[in-house]
């Protein structure tokens, strides 16, 4: 049927295949915005340059003299990104808590710019390279297509963070403590909770996220200072899509439009980078709290 339409099935598949990696990077990052926006109601967009920062301490890694591979990093790398992001929370975020949404919103991005500015004075904007691990080289000839192992891994592996990531929060007694701490603190904190440990804990966990999104990129992408600002605006439209604070949304939106994205590619290259922008546009015209947000 393609054929018939002037399309080689390997062209379609293999953007269908990009449009995958690119959802699953999708997901990861938009699931770390929203698990942040949902419970702690700050729009973080320092999320690109955490991004960034994770891909980067997997470079240190593999580059400094212990030598640690990409497995270490994936361990690694979501911690120490993750222990920034507590004392960003600690020392900035928690004063402006209670004040308008923009105030976070301009906080981070001033702060995404500050790092991205560091890393691009030390490291310039070109990207450094990061080899795929020996264990996910080579790929396997589906017949239709060639699928590279590493691809495969990063779709597979994304997946799996984010369905559990869902299942923890919102099918978990940490879940509903969590969701109960961010609706009224002061209940959760006369039970004998730590509601302000607990939330500098899911900040920093939102931002490991991003930092395993990095560090699963770095081998596709290479290692840049401006990998999280080429791709942090594309994130946040996935998250309006999906509504704000929704994780499933997260999930569902970020692997939807990766592949509508690739697809667009094959039908109409033109629209290609801005048809995740139409969709947005056409989902807040008729569903203002997005596809499956909630009105506040």
């Amino acid at each position: 049927m393609f054929e018939l339409l002037g399309i080689p099935p390997q062209a379609l598949f293999g953007q269908l295949l990009i449009g995958l990696i690119n959802g699953a990077f999708y997901a990861m990052l938009s699931l770390g915005l929203a698990v942040i926006f949902g419970l702690l109601n700050i729009i973080n967009f320092t999320h690109g340059a955490q991004y960034m920062m994770g891909a980067f301490v997997a470079w240190f890694l593999l580059n400094s003299a212990l030598g640690l591979n990409y497995w270490w990093a994936l361990l690694i790398a979501p911690i120490v990104v993750g222990i920034t992001g507590i004392v960003i929370e600690r020392l900035l975020l928690k004063r402006i808590y209670k004040l308008d949404h923009l105030y976070g919103l301009l906080l981070t991005f001033g702060l995404a710019l500050v790092i991205e500015g560091l890393f691009r004075n030390y490291y310039g904007s070109t990207g450094l390279p990061y080899s795929i691990p020996p264990q996910l080289a080579g790929g396997h000839n589906l017949g239709f297509m060639f699928l590279p192992n590493y691809r495969a891994w990063v779709i597979v592996f994304s997946l799996a963070v984010c369905l559990g990531t869902w299942f923890v929060i919102e099918r978990t007694s940490l879940g509903a403590t969590l969701r109960a701490a961010t609706e009224n603190p002061t209940l959760v904190q006369a039970f004998g909770i730590n509601v302000p440990r607990l939330i500098t804990v899911t900040y920093g966990f939102g931002v490991g996220l991003a930092a395993l999104a990095g560090v699963l990129a770095a081998p596709i992408y290479q290692v840049s200072p401006l990998m999280g600002s080429q791709i942090i605006i594309v994130v946040f439209a996935v998250v309006v899509i999906g509504g704000m604070g929704s994780i499933m949304g997260a999930i569902v939106s970020g692997f939807g439009l990766g592949v509508i994205e690739g697809l667009t590619k094959v039908f109409y290259p033109e629209a290609s980078n801005t048809v995740i922008f139409v969709i947005m546009a056409i989902v807040l015209l008729v569903r203002p709290a997005g596809l499956f947000g909630r009105a506040r």
